[in-house]
């Protein structure tokens, strides 16, 4: 496997989930044009932050264990879906790339004996 391949391969989740993670993030910002006090807008924002939150924590676990963050981003995305499936916008947004990521973790988990060879 050519050297580049495997770059791509091992970064390709961890970018992607980082970049999940700030376009989720972006979600917060609403929080400031509802005319909130000051206490309680950052308590909103904080709120608003919590998905975000949680899918850099099973960043934290699948950059460890590839098979176990793909299996719980791709249980994310199923959660995701099953909840929201009347919204298909939201769902294509939100569960795709968790789809996405959760499948390109079990392919870095597959091909890791081939990736440190």
């Amino acid at each position: 496997m050519n050297s580049s391949v495997k770059r791509l391969i091992f970064w390709s989740p961890r970018v992607l989930c980082i970049a999940f993670a700030i376009f989720l993030s972006l979600f917060a910002l609403d929080v400031f044009s509802e005319g909130l006090s000051v206490g309680n807008t950052i308590l909103a924002f904080l709120i608003h932050l919590i998905p975000a939150a949680i899918v850099l924590v099973v960043l934290v676990v699948a950059w460890r264990w590839e098979w176990v963050g793909g299996v719980l981003f791709i249980a994310a995305g199923i959660l995701y879906l099953t909840r929201m499936w009347r919204y298909p916008f939201a769902v294509a947004g939100i569960s795709g790339p968790l789809f996405l990521v959760g499948a390109l973790f079990l392919l870095n988990s597959w091909k890791r004996a081939e990736m440190r060879a």
